[in-house]
């Protein structure tokens, strides 16, 4: 054991490896804090690179690149309502209101301290249970998709505000938009209208940006104050007091982050959209989320991090990708003549040892690269509105194009632009679409599986105790909704 940690410090303490390390976080943060250029367009463009370098040095850039663009993501949310990555589409909903009340620095610190502290968690699950989380994710079936699926809607009844209709509504359009496309069991198109565009359905990245950007941009032109920035007091970090009250609800986060990670296909976008849940209904003040409240920000950020090392557990143990991104990496093993699994800890445990000491070193370095970038992107909010929204709109319409060359796209986000902005004025809540539109596949995919493995029969969804687990949270959850909501009726009343 020491032989191997000693020849995996003596391969990894290269100039080559740390500066990869450092540079790979750098390029994901500048990314990241892009709309609409993800962690997986960089990661992808990357990979031809990597081809050139020796096999940790190529896998330790793509993971730094990984890692720095999930945190990038929280900086466009926070100062412009704009998530940089899909992931980051829940912490604008505490992290603008923070920034629009003078607290922008104190948002982005606390989505900083949580991304850290989430990823070590996310790394020690990594380096120490990958073999335990590996055989609890391989027992879900399609199942225990569903049901784990049926919880995570809850999440819409804690994003919908006062009103509970209203954010019914915004679901199921959300629901609604995906089904466009092509039915993946029968090869049929659905609500496609002749439009061949339509036919891989709506692209999330145009309609994230849509749905949040555009309509922000509209409401603020339309003040009269033309010199009023988004942000101001962006120096106030973070305070101690403030992080030990949110520690809970981040460490809370990143189970939530490593758990969902290690099973192949949900990503990070559920994960802070469970978490973020998890933290209204655990906390004394619920009211207050959505409102401007720092511990949205903290469980956001604690649960879309937490995917980041639990994605590789899958892809290292069975050489399943935990995500797309994973995905990726996976081909840079393969060139480099690795095979992740089992196989890969019996032959090269000298190799898995020196990469998992350098992402260790991500996150000390992300500590660092993010407290610089807080300097850095933070005088967004000092720029006039006359001189920020032409390069706002402009990079919004470059981000969008850039995902899959459409021009089509860019009619996409205009489109949910304006309906961004009449849901505004109508007071309905965005989040509970987006929440249903990442969703909605996974729980219509999973569902028709299920159907076709038992012949129709819904006793399959009572196969395991899996499934049990989940249908008696999601029934305890609707309990809880259906208690509270008549109270606030009564108190309404009252």
């Amino acid at each position: 054991m020491l032989e191997n940690l000693s020849a995996s410090f003596a391969m990894f303490l290269s100039f080559a490896n740390i500066a990869a390390v450092v540079a790979g976080v750098v390029l994901g943060v500048f990314v990241g804090a892009i709309p609409g250029l993800s962690g997986t367009m960089a990661v992808a463009l990357a990979l031809p690179f990597t081809f050139y370098l020796e096999p940790a040095t190529a896998i330790l850039l793509l993971v730094g690149i990984y890692k720095g663009s999930i945190y990038g993501g929280s900086i466009p949310a926070v100062l412009l309502n704009t998530p940089g990555t899909p992931s980051a589409s829940c912490t604008l909903l505490d992290g603008y209101p923070l920034a629009r009340q003078g607290k922008a620095g104190k948002a982005l610190s606390m989505s900083l301290y949580a991304s850290c502290v989430a990823d070590v968690i996310s790394n020690f699950a990594l380096i120490f249970f990958t073999a335990y989380i590996a055989d609890f994710a391989l027992r879900f079936g399609p199942p225990e998709f569903f049901t784990l699926i049926c919880f995570s809607l809850t999440i819409i009844a804690t994003v919908s505000g006062d009103n509970l209709l209203k954010g019914l509504i915004s679901a199921a359009l959300g629901l609604l938009m995906a089904t466009v496309g092509m039915d993946l069991v029968y090869g049929t198109n659905r609500f496609v209208f002749g439009v061949t565009e339509l036919m891989s359905g709506f692209a999330f990245i145009p309609v994230m940006i849509g749905l949040f950007a555009i309509p922000e941009m509209i409401r603020m032109i339309g003040q009269k104050n033309e010199t009023q920035t988004l942000a101001l007091g962006e120096k106030d970090w973070t305070t101690w007091p403030e992080f030990r009250r949110c520690l809970k609800t981040i460490v809370r986060g990143s189970v939530i982050g490593v758990i969902l990670g290690a099973i192949p296909g949900i990503g990070g976008t559920p994960a802070a959209f469970m978490s973020y849940s998890e933290a209204k209904r655990a906390s004394k003040h619920p009211e207050t989320f959505g409102k401007g409240e720092i511990e949205g920000v903290a469980a956001a950020e604690s649960g879309n991090n937490g995917v980041c090392g639990a994605a590789m557990i899958p892809l290292l143990s069975l050489g399943i990708p935990g995500d797309v991104i994973a995905g990726v990496i996976l081909g840079a093993f393969m060139f480099h003549g690795l095979t992740p699994g089992p196989l890969l800890f019996k032959d090269n445990i000298v190799f898995v040892y020196a990469i998992y000491i350098g992402i260790m070193l991500c996150s000390v370095v992300l500590l660092g690269v993010g407290a610089a970038a807080i300097k850095t992107f933070s005088g967004i909010a000092r720029i006039p509105k006359k001189l920020l929204f032409p390069i706002l709109l402009a990079t919004c319409f470059y981000g969008v194009y850039a995902v899959n060359g459409q021009a089509f796209d860019i009619l996409i986000m205009l489109g949910m632009g304006v309906a961004g902005y009449a849901m505004t004025l109508l007071d309905v809540p965005p989040a509970p679409m987006v929440i249903a539109f990442i969703l909605g596949p996974l729980y219509e995919d999973n569902l028709r599986r299920s159907m076709v493995l038992s012949d129709g029969s819904f006793q399959i969804f009572f196969r395991s105790p899996i499934c049990w687990f989940f249908i008696a949270l999601t029934a305890l959850t609707l309990i809880f909704i259906v208690r509270r909501t008549l109270k606030d009726m009564r108190n309404r009343q009252a």
